[in-house]
């Protein structure tokens, strides 16, 4: 099959790992540590600043993959990168008493197990890629946390109710994943067979 006249090729190959989509989501995971800081100082002004920088860099190191060449690092790297924001920001607003615990335990929950399952696949010869619930739950968390970042009460409160639909996301992205994800092995137990 060849390639289209019109798309280039990639700068990068799948081994690559010095990207600058690769730098970018390094710098997100550092930025973040940097994020629960000022969110436990009640620094409500600069926590904002800062989590609007790093969403905004998750769509960055994207753009950057898909035209330079996805790599397998930025394929680890990039989920990392997520979760080790989004759970940054729940704890830190968690603490702080600004978000319930049963929606950090329920998503981060969630996180923890889907990691271990997606683990469990690979070894079993099974890939389970990221499905368009699990993004939809990626977006909406993001989504609720800034707004529960942003220092107005009653943005605040929408944001709640937002974070409580990212609960609803991810419970069902969660089961999604394990229907799916239990298919595939077997798909690929019989084949092995």
């Amino acid at each position: 099959m060849t390639r289209q006249a019109d798309a280039p090729a990639p700068t990068y190959g799948p081994t690559a790992l010095l990207t600058p989509a690769n730098a970018i989501t390094v710098a997100r995971i550092l930025g973040t540590a940097v994020l629960g800081i000022l969110i436990l100082a009640g620094s409500a002004g600069w926590a904002l600043a800062v989590f609007v920088v790093l969403a905004l860099s998750d769509q960055l190191d994207g753009m950057l993959a898909r035209r330079q060449g996805p790599t397998r690092s930025g394929a680890f790297l990039d989920p990392l990168a997520d979760k080790v924001f989004l759970g940054t920001v729940l704890v830190a607003l968690g603490i702080r008493d600004e978000v319930s615990w049963v929606a950090v335990a329920l998503i981060l929950g969630r996180e923890v197990l889907i990691s271990a399952f997606r683990s469990y696949a690979v070894r079993r010869g099974a890939s389970v890629p990221a499905s368009a619930l699990g993004k939809a739950k990626t977006f909406v968390t993001t989504v609720a946390l800034g707004l529960i970042l942003i220092p107005d009460p009653s943005v605040q409160q929408v944001g709640t109710w937002v974070l409580w639909g990212a609960v609803v996301l991810t419970l069902v992205s969660g089961a999604d994943y394990l229907v799916n994800a239990g298919r595939l092995i077997r798909e690929g137990q019989r084949e092995r067979d």
